[in-house]
């Protein structure tokens, strides 16, 4: 799931991707904004689930996956767009353009 927060007074949006944690061990996200580096989310126990909370530009659109359990790759269902990423496979598009 994606949450985006939009600011009046920034050209930035707040985006808070989020993940069911059932037969979820362990959560990494990797996002084109962060350099394709594994990057851990924080497991919420009141919502059983993963998230990562970052703040993107506005009127842009970034490329990402979760890799759960280090070993499965997982697309959020919530994502704005999907595109090939050339490994037979497709990446998440999140758009954060103001609808």
């Amino acid at each position: 799931m994606i949450n985006k927060r939009f600011f009046k007074t920034k050209d930035e949006v707040e985006v808070t991707f989020e993940l069911d944690a059932t037969n979820v061990e362990s959560a990494v996200l990797m996002a084109d904004f962060l350099d394709w580096q594994p990057t851990p989310m924080k497991k919420v126990a009141k919502t059983k689930s993963f998230k990562y909370k970052t703040r993107l530009p506005k009127d842009a659109e970034f490329q990402f996956r979760y890799l759960v359990n280090e070993s499965e790759w997982v697309n959020d269902a919530q994502a704005d767009q999907y595109v090939p990423n050339g490994f037979g496979a497709d990446n998440c598009i999140v758009k954060t353009a103001q609808a």
